[in-house]
């Protein structure tokens, strides 16, 4: 493979590919470029962030065949064959007869990586098995004593899928506050989430002066780079007393007050406007999954706020008033919202 080539051709795809290391652009160039190539003549773009339901239901279409053409017995040894060390060789050859690679990534316009951890996520039994017990809790810190970050070594002493131990134990690791925040944790917060993006900023710009250098000058960063695809559990240990998760939400919370300058605009007639305005555009946009959902385009129904703050006024609009919405799907929220929900917030209004 001709690096310099393959970097070439994958940057129409995949913008940051510079930063990508020379043997993940080989692997790239086996496993993706000529799939790119096949989507963009179709006119389909790749996808980056959250899969769909529709992207899930193609994963599991995609192992059941290829299951039942190789004739192994289970989703699990083809992404998991290093706890099948017996049939370690069998499994990796029928792996490779039935083009594995190939056969797992059809149909779905995203990177083969990214398409491989979320089918590991879909089909490790050890993924989801409910709330930690305070034994498993102190199991958890006794063995990240004793192998640190290596969360695959603790996930199988603890039979828990890697991404489970990892963030549990961001939540456990120190004393987590879940009243208010004081002023000195949220002053901890805004330095944390200031150190990330301006790293991520000096980067991106290596050639131009340091933006440490630059530390009591304003620099001019876009609205997404405040709130989007930040290191939460990085962010998190930086602040020491809350878990990721709390970080995000007081980091939306923060970025909403300033950007709103402070306005309370989801209350009174403006409130009742705003989730008129939400559920018509929701209706209006006809999508199928919460995921194929452009979020950002609907945060001016609110007003200048991120896209995480629309994102929970809309959960909270469905869990208070669409009768078991667990059971149904986001075009049947959408439905019930437009039909039942709409006419009685336009007379309240």
């Amino acid at each position: 493979v001709d690096l310099d080539v393959a970097r070439q051709e994958l940057e129409e795809f995949i913008p940051h590919v510079r930063n990508i290391s020379d043997s993940s652009i080989r692997k790239m160039a086996g496993r993706d470029l000529m799939r790119f190539k096949q989507f963009k003549k179709q006119g389909i773009a790749i996808k980056f962030g959250r899969f769909s339901q529709k992207e899930n239901n193609q994963i599991r279409k995609n192992i059941q065949d290829l299951l039942l053409v190789s004739g192994i017995d289970s989703a699990e040894k083809f992404l998991f064959t290093s706890r099948y060390p017996e049939d370690k060789e069998t499994i990796n050859r029928l792996k490779a007869e039935h083009h594995f690679c190939e056969k797992l990534a059809e149909g779905i316009p995203r990177p083969w990586r990214l398409i491989y951890y979320r089918a590991r996520k879909i089909f490790d039994p050890n993924n989801y098995k409910g709330r930690y017990s305070k034994e498993e809790k102190e199991k958890l810190k006794k063995y990240h004593t004793l192998h640190g970050n290596d969360w695959k070594k603790i996930s199988e002493l603890m039979s828990r899928s890697n991404l489970s131990v990892a963030m549990k134990y961001s939540e456990i690791k120190s004393d987590v506050n879940y009243g208010p925040w004081s002023k000195e944790e949220t002053q901890k917060l805004m330095h944390a989430v200031e150190e990330v993006i301006r790293r991520r900023m000096e980067k991106e710009d290596a050639n131009s002066l340091s933006l440490s250098e630059k530390s009591h000058c304003e620099i001019s960063v876009d609205s997404e780079t405040l709130y989007q695809k930040l290191p939460w559990t990085e962010i998190a240990a930086k602040v020491g007393t809350r878990y990721w998760r709390q970080c995000k939400q007081k980091w939306t919370a923060v970025l909403t007050n300033k950007m709103t300058k402070g306005q309370q605009l989801y209350r009174g007639t403006k409130g009742l406007q705003a989730k008129i305005n939400l559920i018509k555009r929701l209706y209006e946009m006809k999508v199928e999954d919460a995921n194929e959902v452009k979020w950002e385009e609907l945060s001016n129904i609110i007003g200048d706020v991120p896209k995480a703050y629309v994102q929970a006024k809309f959960y909270k609009l469905k869990v208070s008033c669409v009768p078991l919405w667990q059971k149904k799907t986001f075009s049947e929220i959408i439905d019930y919202l437009f039909e039942e929900k709409l006419p009685e917030l336009e007379e309240q209004l």
